[in-house]
C-alpha cells in the first residue's frame, strides 16, 4: 500500500492527538483521581501508535507504547499519579512532537528517546499497591471497556445467528509476563475456538497477533453453540494463559468507536461497592443519547486550495469593481441592475470565503498552559493561566503570525511581571499568580488581552532606563503620558532586568512583538498599576486579504488609506496651519497634530499650488495622529491587498497595491510607518 498519500492526514491527525494528550494531562494534574481523564489520554495515545505502526514508524509506535504502559498502570489503579511520573509523561509528549515535527519536515522520524525510555520502564516498575476493590473496579471497568466494536456487516451477522439459537460471546485472555511464543499461544486458543464455532473478530486483528505485535492481552468475538463454561474450560487449558474471562454479547447491545463506556462503569461499580444509589443516571443518560445523535458534517480541505480559491476570488472583486465603473458610465437601468445583483451575491460570496477561512484563536492559545507550566517550574513561582474566547476566530494569516508575539508577552509576564510565591505573600496576596489571556471581537477588529496580577510595570526605573539608552532624551521624558512611558518597553533593546537569563532580560522580544503586530496592521496598548499588575491589549483586523480603504487622489497619482487607521477626514485653511519644531502642525480639537504632505512623502511631482484650503486625513497610531494632507477624496471601497514582491518590499510607508476598477493601481498607504 502506498504510505505517501496519508502522510499529511497522519501528521494532522498526530498533532491534534498530542495536543489531547497535553491538555488532558494539564487537567490530570488537577484532578489526579479521575479515571475518565486517564481514559482520554490513554485513547489519544493508543490511536497514535495505531497510527504510527501503520505508516511504518516504529519509533514513534514504541515510545507510545511504554508510555501507553505507564497510563495503562494508572488507570488500572497499581500506578499512582505524582508530580514525577507527569513529569516524565510530558517529556515523553515532547518528544513525540519532535517525532511528528521531524517527519512533517521530510525527516524519518528517529530521535534518541532512550532516557525517556527508561524513566517510563522505571515507573512501570514501582507499581503502587492498591486495596483490593480498586484492582477489582478496575479490572472490572478495563474488561468491560475492551468490548470490541462491529462494521455494521457484522452486527448483521451476528444478530442472524442470534436469531437461529447461536450465542455470541467475547472472549478476552491474558498470556503470562513470562510466555516466551505469544503467536503460537494465539494459533492454538484460535484452533480451539475454530472446532467450536466461527471466529468473527479480534482485537488486535489476526495479522497484528501473529506478528506478536501486541501486549499480553487480547480479544476475540465468537459464534457458537457451546456454552461460556465449556469454552472457558478448553481455553484455559492452553499452558501460558493467566486470565480467560467471557461476556456475552446480546443482539442490539453492540458498540459504537465512539462510545466511551469505561466512566460510566467504573463509576458504576464504585457505587455499588458503596451502595449508594445514583439520583442522575437517568438524567446522564439520557444526555449522552442526545449528545450521541448529531453527525459530524466536516471535511478536511487542505489550506492551499483555500488559498487559490481567496486569490480567484480577490480577481472577482477586480472586475466587480471595473462593472461598476461601466455601469456608471453607461447609466443603462438593466446594465445597473444585473451589476447591483452580482455585487450582492459576490458579497455573499465573500463573506463565505472569508469564514472558510477563519481559524479560531484555540489553535494557537492551545499551546499555552503546558509552555506556562514548565516556565512556572523553571522560576519556581505559582501560576494559574487563565483563558477566554478560545473559540474567537481569526484570519489564518493573522493566526500564523501571532503565536510568537503571544509567546514573548506571556513570558515576559511570568519572568518580569508574577512574583515569587514568598514576595506575593509579604505584599498580602494569594501565594498564586493569576495570568489572563482573553480575545473577543469588537467591530471588524478582534483584542487579544494579557493580564497578570503581578508586580506591574516600575514607571520610574522604564523612563531612568530609557534615558540612559538614549531611547528618549530628559526633554521629552518630561512630556510623555503613563501609558507612553509603559510602551518604551516595547523599544528595540530595552530590558531592565538586573541579570540574563534563559526567559529574558536580553532586550530583544518585546520590540519583535510591536514590529510583527504592526506588520499586521494592528496596535498594542499597554496599562499598568504599581503592585496590582499589567495589561497589554493588542488590536488586529479580523481579514489581511480585502480591506475598506479611503481613495484619495494626490496629484495625478491615487492613493488607498485603511479605515482602521482613520480618525476622520477634514478641510483645514492654509492660515490655520503653525510652525513648531520647523514643522507644521495644527491645533485640531485643543490637540497639536503635524501635517504630512503625501506629495512631498512619495516625491509626487506636482506644481506650485494656490489654493487656499487643504484636504487632510487625520490617522492615529495609539494615541499618535497625524494630519496627512491630500488633494481630494475620492470615497471608501473595498479592495484587495496585494504584495508588491520581493523587488519593492522595503518601500518606505507603502503596505501593499490594489487594482481599481478602472484598472489603475492603487498604492495603499501604511500609517504606522508614517506615524514613526
Amino acid at each position: 500500500m502506498e504510505m505517501s498519500q496519508y502522510l499529511e492526514i497522519f501528521i494532522e491527525e498526530s498533532k491534534e492527538n498530542l495536543q489531547a494528550c497535553n491538555e488532558q494531562l494539564l487537567a490530570l494534574e488537577k484532578h489526579p483521581n479521575d479515571l475518565s481523564i486517564v481514559n482520554e489520554i490513554f485513547r489519544a495515545a493508543h490511536t497514535l501508535k495505531g497510527m504510527a505502526a501503520t505508516m511504518g514508524y516504529d519509533d514513534l509506535a514504541n515510545l507510545t507504547h511504554k508510555m501507553e504502559n505507564v497510563l495503562d498502570g494508572i488507570r488500572n489503579g497499581v500506578l499512582a499519579v505524582t508530580p514525577g511520573v507527569l513529569d516524565v509523561v510530558f517529556q515523553a509528549v515532547d518528544d513525540l512532537e519532535a517525532m511528528v515535527l521531524s517527519i512533517a519536515d521530510g525527516g524519518d522520524g528517529k530521535r534518541d528517546v532512550s532516557n525517556v525510555v527508561r524513566l517510563l520502564q522505571e515507573i512501570e516498575s514501582e507499581e503502587t499497591p492498591v486495596t483490593a476493590a480498586k484492582q477489582e473496579v478496575a479490572a472490572t471497568a478495563t474488561a468491560l471497556a475492551a468490548r470490541l466494536t462491529y462494521e455494521a456487516y457484522e452486527q448483521t451477522v451476528i444478530e442472524e445467528a442470534i436469531e437461529q439459537g447461536f450465542k455470541c460471546y467475547e472472549i478476552s485472555v491474558s498470556l503470562r509476563e513470562d510466555c516466551l511464543l505469544k503467536a503460537a499461544r494465539v494459533y492454538m486458543v484460535f484452533e480451539l475456538l475454530e472446532k467450536d464455532g466461527e471466529v468473527i473478530k479480534s482485537d488486535p486483528p489476526v495479522d497484528q497477533l501473529e506478528e506478536e505485535r501486541f501486549d499480553r492481552d487480547f480479544t476475540v468475538s465468537i459464534l457458537t453453540m457451546e456454552t461460556a463454561e465449556s469454552i472457558s474450560g478448553k481455553v484455559e487449558k492452553v499452558s501460558e494463559i493467566e486470565r480467560v474471562s467471557i461476556s456475552p454479547i446480546e443482539s442490539g447491545s453492540f458498540r459504537s468507536a465512539e462510545e466511551n463506556i469505561v466512566k460510566p462503569v467504573t463509576e458504576k461499580i464504585q457505587q455499588d461497592l458503596s451502595g449508594e444509589p445514583d439520583p442522575h443516571s437517568k438524567d446522564e443518560s439520557a444526555e449522552n443519547v442526545k449528545k450521541a445523535a448529531p453527525s459530524s458534517k466536516t471535511i478536511r480541505v487542505n489550506i492551499d486550495r483555500l488559498d487559490i480559491l481567496m486569490n480567484l476570488f480577490e480577481e472577482l472583486v477586480i472586475d466587480r469593481g471595473r462593472l461598476e465603473e461601466i455601469s456608471k458610465q453607461f447609466d443603462n437601468p438593466e446594465l445597473n441592475e444585473t451589476v447591483e445583483r452580482m455585487t450582492r451575491i459576490s458579497g455573499d460570496l465573500q463573506s463565505i470565503i472569508l469564514n472558510m477561512r477563519m481559524v479560531p484563536v484555540e489553535t494557537v492559545f492551545n499551546r499555552f498552559p503546558r509552555m506556562v507550566r514548565q516556565l512556572a517550574k523553571d522560576l519556581d513561582k505559582q501560576i494559574d493561566l487563565e483563558i477566554e474566547g478560545a473559540e474567537t476566530e481569526l484570519d489564518r494569516t493573522v493566526i500564523d503570525e501571532i503565536g510568537d508575539p503571544l509567546v514573548h508577552l506571556i513570558r515576559n509576564a511570568i519572568d518580569h511581571g508574577i512574583e515569587t510565591p514568598e514576595v506575593r505573600t509579604k505584599h498580602g496576596k494569594e501565594p498564586f499568580g493569576t495570568v489572563k489571556l482573553k480575545a473577543y471581537h469588537s467591530g471588524n477588529h478582534v483584542f487579544i488581552e494579557l493580564e497578570d496580577d503581578g508586580a506591574g510595570i516600575n514607571k520610574e526605573r522604564v523612563l531612568q532606563k530609557a534615558i540612559d539608552k538614549g531611547i528618549v532624551s530628559s526633554e521629552q521624558a518630561l512630556t510623555l503620558s503613563d501609558r507612553q512611558i509603559y510602551e518604551l518597553i516595547l523599544s528595540s533593546g530595552f530590558s531592565t532586568a538586573e541579570k540574563l537569563s534563559d526567559i529574558s532580560g536580553r532586550g530583544v522580544g518585546l520590540d519583535v512583538v510591536r514590529s510583527t503586530i504592526e506588520s499586521l496592521g494592528g496596535s498594542i496598548t499597554i496599562d499598568s498599576t504599581a503592585g496590582e499588575g499589567s495589561r497589554f491589549s493588542i488590536q488586529l483586523p479580523l481579514t489581511l486579504s480585502i480591506i475598506a480603504v479611503m481613495l484619495v487622489d494626490v496629484k495625478s497619482e491615487k492613493y488607498a488609506i485603511p479605515l482602521s487607521s482613520i480618525i476622520e477626514t477634514a478641510i483645514i485653511k492654509k492660515e490655520d496651519v503653525l510652525h513648531a519644531h520647523n514643522q507644521k502642525v495644527i491645533d485640531f480639537r485643543g490637540k497639536v497634530v503635524p501635517l504630512l504632505f503625501l506629495e512631498e512623502v512619495f516625491e509626487v511631482p506636482s506644481e506650485e499650488d494656490e489654493a487656499d484650503q487643504y484636504s487632510i486625513v487625520l490617522v492615529r497610531k495609539g494615541e499618535k495622529t497625524a494630519a496627512l494632507v491630500v488633494d481630494s477624496f475620492i470615497g471608501q471601497q473595498e479592495v484587495v491587498l496585494k504584495s508588491l514582491g520581493h523587488y519593492l518590499n522595503d518601500i518606505f510607508a507603502i503596505s501593499g497595491a490594489t487594482i481599481l476598477g478602472d484598472g489603475q493601481v492603487a498604492l495603499i498607504i501604511d500609517c504606522n510607518a508614517l506615524i514613526n
